[in-house]
């Protein structure tokens, strides 16, 4: 859909009351169901679960103004879920680049060190002694 269809869609909509908002969504359901040229795309699953909810307080009679009200809760909380969802990935992206980090020596490649030297005062190691 190209933008000045959608932001004249949109301002149409805008001055509508809550209650014919919903007709309206009912409308364009109908068409989707009997006319479109391609599936529309999927929601996700936060999204499934507020559009369930909101079906059902819909099919129980309850007042646009009251599921809009709902609706906004849902919204919010579905930000809010969000971004906890994208911190916890972040967290494991970060532990898995760790974890990938650490599986590499960080002296790979080096040379071997050669063997610490004795401490004073402390006997000869036998290699010392035949050294010697």
């Amino acid at each position: 859909m190209n933008e000045l269809l959608r932001d004249r869609i949109l301002r149409r909509l805008e001055g509508l009351s809550e209650e014919r908002q919903y007709q309206v969504l009912d409308y364009l359901e109908f068409l989707e169901s009997k006319y479109a040229e391609r599936q529309a795309p999927a929601p996700n699953v936060l999204q499934r679960f507020a559009e369930g909810i909101e079906d059902t307080l819909r099919a129980g009679n309850v007042s646009a103004q009251t599921v809009s009200q709902a609706m906004g809760f849902m919204s919010q909380a579905m930000n809010v879920l969000s971004g906890v969802a994208a911190a916890g990935k972040s967290v494991a992206d970060d532990l898995v680049g760790t974890a990938r980090g650490a599986g590499k020596p960080a002296d790979a490649g080096k040379a071997p060190a050669s063997a610490p030297a004795a401490a004073p005062g402390a006997p000869p190691s036998p290699t010392d002694a035949a050294k010697g």
